[in-house]
Parts: C-alpha cells; structure tokens; sequence
C-alpha cells in the first residue's frame, strides 16, 4: 500500500487521536481510510445525482422543444395530483 503523508489542522489531528482511543480505531491511518470511504461513497452519490438531473433536464428540453407543455395556472399541481390519484 502507498504511503502518504497528510498535514492535519490541530482540530482534524484532535479528532483523530479521540477516535483512536475510543476503540473504534486502531490507529490514525484506520481512521483516514475511513473517512475516505465516506467520501468516495459521497462522490459516487452526487454524481448519481448529477446524471439524475442532467437526464431530468434532457427530457425537459425536448418537451420544449417538441411543444409538449403545460401553461401554468393556480389550480396546475391540484389538476396533476387529482389526475394521479384517478390513474
């Protein structure tokens, strides 16, 4: 495994030392690991998202482009609830 070396703020190095000694973690490097996890698993997250949107706008666009629209009205999310609640 690579080594690396991190320059850790006083607050980061603090928190690491208590999840040392609490016994959650052996050591610092179980710890930074661990958070790397949980920020990968956060990256892989918000690009889902991302996708998520960009498809949601894809399919926007060509409800525009294609005219396939709705004007709004007061009454536009009533009418589309009251019509679910049919189907």
């Amino acid at each position: 495994m690579p080594t690396r070396n991190v320059v850790l703020t006083e607050q980061q190095a603090t928190l690491v030392e208590k999840l040392v000694k609490s016994g959650r973690y052996q050591n610092a490097s179980e710890v930074l690991r661990d958070g790397l996890r949980l920020l990968q698993h956060r990256e892989l997250e918000e690009t889902a998202k991302l996708e998520a949107l960009r498809g949601a706008l894809d399919e926007a666009q060509t409800a525009v482009t294609t005219g396939d629209l709705y004007d709004y009205t007061p009454t536009l999310f009533d009418d589309i609830d009251s019509q679910d609640t049919q189907a």
